[in-house]
């Protein structure tokens, strides 16, 4: 291992003997590698004390140094999230294996076959915080594609990344798999992070997954392809044709399941002919949520918080929403294309017109209808674990599971065609 206080040699040795893994990896059977990942997942379960032990220290050290409640509810691990966690390594153990499938094939006037065939993207570097689950997940998503993996976690997650590290790490190598395909940096130095965005030629793919301080920094310097997503900022509209009690239901699930999660709603979006505005917005603050509201929202509700111009672009993360009355679909588009991230937004309508032409209109990678927007999830897509919601519009978009972390390659086979 090279110098741990040298982040640039550390990485690059750490990515060379990614590379040898990778190509293993590359012609590695899926069964094999399902094996290994079942083996890995079991080996998680049987680590859970350790793991939970590991991430009490996490918790209490990220407590102490005033870490939000949104982002403590990201980092804390109990047996049922190991165990979820775990859960997550066998599913993607049990998906299709998308390297070499066939995309599409043809045959050439001269008799020339070509086809194009999935094959693995090579090595990836995956930049996140807070959450340590992603360590297991994206290992997971990795291998089963075929790539190796450079894991570099946060510094609030280190004894929690370092313990799942461990356990799936001895679990892909009893399955045979090289212990270098899935390898975490082991330093909390922002300079590694640095390293890992210049080292281009041998990192492949940057994936971070984080706040917007990490993306940002990220897509600012890295000088490797970076798959990523910005804030979060979703909405839900809820049409005039809407149903209250369906209305009602998405809302609160869409904002208080889980405030810290990418999925949550962020802005209420409701149309101005909307019979039920008023007991829509109350319900939602009798769950405790703070709602802040424009002028015709407070109009209906005085007691909410006035929002200003910084609200409609902010990603809370907490139980606060932000709330708007709008002129139609028209104007609730109009608002998404405004001050949206193109992450995931929500109609609530009973009028099947109306619900596609937003469906149609906005321009985010998960557009729903008459559901929650906390359904922004590989796994809720039947994707098994994913390493993350791409919000641009290259290489992969919406959540990113198996297919998205593989490539083509062109294969031609002739019988001895010359262009002359």
């Amino acid at each position: 291992m090279a110098d741990i206080e040298n982040p640039a040699a550390l990485i690059a040795e750490m990515a060379h003997r990614a590379r040898s893994a990778a190509l293993v990896l590359a012609a590695m059977p899926s069964a094999r590698k399902a094996a290994a990942l079942a083996l890995a997942a079991k080996s998680i379960l049987a680590a859970s004390d350790a793991i939970v032990a590991a991430n009490v220290e996490d918790m209490a050290r990220a407590a102490a140094s005033g870490l939000s409640g949104a982002l403590l509810d990201r980092l804390r691990l109990d047996d049922a999230r190991v165990a979820a966690t775990a859960g997550g390594v066998a599913a993607v153990a049990a998906l299709t294996d998308p390297v070499g499938q066939v995309i599409d094939a043809s045959e050439r006037p001269n008799g020339l076959k070509l086809s194009r065939v999935r094959v693995p993207i090579g090595v990836i570097g995956i930049i996140y915080e807070s959450r340590p689950n992603v360590t297991a997940d994206a290992a997971a998503l990795c291998v089963m594609a075929g790539n190796a993996a450079i894991l570099r976690g946060g510094s609030e997650a280190v004894k929690s990344n370092r313990a799942i590290h461990a356990a799936l790490v001895a679990g892909l190598e009893a399955g045979g798999v090289p212990a270098d395909a899935v390898q975490l940096v082991p330093t909390t130095d922002r300079a590694a992070v640095g390293a890992m965005l210049a080292a281009d030629g041998a990192i492949d793919l940057i994936i971070p997954r984080g706040g917007k301080s990490l993306v940002a920094r990220v897509q600012a310097e890295a000088r490797v392809p970076v798959l990523a997503h910005l804030d979060g900022i979703n909405h839900v509209y809820v049409d005039a044709s809407a149903a209250s009690a369906m209305a009602e239901a998405v809302v609160v699930d869409a904002k208080m399941r889980r405030t810290g999660v990418c999925g949550s709603m962020e802005t209420l979006l409701i149309d101005r002919d909307y019979a039920d505005s008023a007991a829509l917005i109350r319900s939602l603050a009798a769950t405790g949520c703070e709602i802040r509201g424009d002028a015709r929202a407070r109009a209906l509700v005085p007691e909410i918080v006035a929002a200003d111009a910084v609200d409609w672009d902010t990603e809370y993360l907490d139980a606060i929403a932000s709330v708007a009355i709008v002129d139609g679909v028209d104007g609730a588009i109009a608002h998404v294309a405004r001050h949206g991230s193109h992450h995931t937004d929500a109609i609530i309508a009973e009028d099947a017109a109306v619900a596609e032409h937003f469906l149609t209109a906005v321009d985010s990678a998960i557009v729903l209808w008459n559901a929650s927007t906390q359904f922004a999830d590989g796994g809720e897509f039947g994707l098994g674990a994913e390493i993350g919601i791409a919000t641009g519009r290259v290489h992969a978009r919406g959540p990113v599971a198996l297919e998205g972390l593989t490539t083509y390659k062109w294969i031609g086979r002739g019988t001895g065609q010359v262009r002359g």
